[in-house]
């Protein structure tokens, strides 16, 4: 109890920092249309054929090109990305650092370096400090946007660290837009039956912020089409309605 009620309040005093902001340099930032840090889950509840799938779902969708469109599409005709993995508090890892898209030639050069990063699987599922982790990034992007929106995906619940919802709302008061993807499987996990509410869950617990959504995958097979869903909506900011459900 009292390491739980240390880190929350460790993760406070560090989200509050984040919310002062360093205001060095911003003259010299690039402008982007869009901050975009993608969380993704890869504790145990995730096997190698599933990491696969989501890997291949974030590889396939930044050079789609419907998400193209979308990017050239903006003001500054780019955006920046950071990927980073997550798992328990004591595991998240900046896979790619930020990068600048701002072409078909600049998305393959994502996608090439997220196939040959190295995956790891580690263990427990902790939303809160992923959301957390991610909102630091923010700080050291050599970018500067109006726009800064973390897109966390997963396949489980938190059961490790600070509540997601008590981040979450820090994130959103200082300006912060969260948007989900939970991945709903259909087989047990770890002798648990399949949480077929973990979209409520991420609705109600997860995202956040003025105009955030969740695109919901109905398996990781389906992982592809509803993360390219999501990146065009978050590219393009289009006003719909607040949850997509997959068919």
């Amino acid at each position: 109890m009292r390491r739980r009620t240390a880190l929350m309040g460790s993760l406070v005093s560090s989200l509050a920092a984040l919310a002062a902001g360093n205001g060095a340099g911003a003259a010299d930032l690039q402008p982007v249309d869009l901050l975009l840090v993608m969380a993704v889950d890869i504790s145990r509840s995730v096997d190698e054929v599933e990491a696969e799938l989501q890997r291949r779902g974030y590889i396939e969708a930044m050079a789609n090109e419907r998400v193209i469109d979308a990017i050239l599409s903006g003001e500054n005709k780019r955006i920046a990305v950071c990927y980073v993995e997550w798992a328990g508090t004591h595991y998240q890892e900046t896979v790619i650092d930020w990068m600048a898209i701002d072409s078909a030639a600049a998305a393959r050069r994502f996608a090439d370096r997220l196939s040959e990063a190295p995956r790891a699987s580690q263990s427990w599922t902790a939303v809160g400090a992923a959301l957390a982790y991610a909102a630091r990034q923010f700080e050291r992007a050599p970018f500067v946007a109006k726009r800064r929106v973390i897109d966390v995906s997963g396949d489980g619940r938190t059961n490790d660290g600070p509540p997601a919802e008590l981040v979450r709302d820090k994130l959103v008061a200082d300006g912060f837009v969260i948007n989900g993807l939970p991945v709903m499987m259909n087989r047990s996990n770890f002798g648990r039956p399949p949480d077929t509410a973990l979209d409520k869950y991420y609705e109600e617990n997860v995202i956040g912020g003025q105009g955030s959504f969740t695109v919901v995958a109905g398996s990781f097979e389906d992982f592809g089409r509803a993360v390219r869903s999501k990146l065009i909506r978050e590219i393009s900011s289009l006003d719909m309605p607040a949850v997509t459900q997959s068919a």
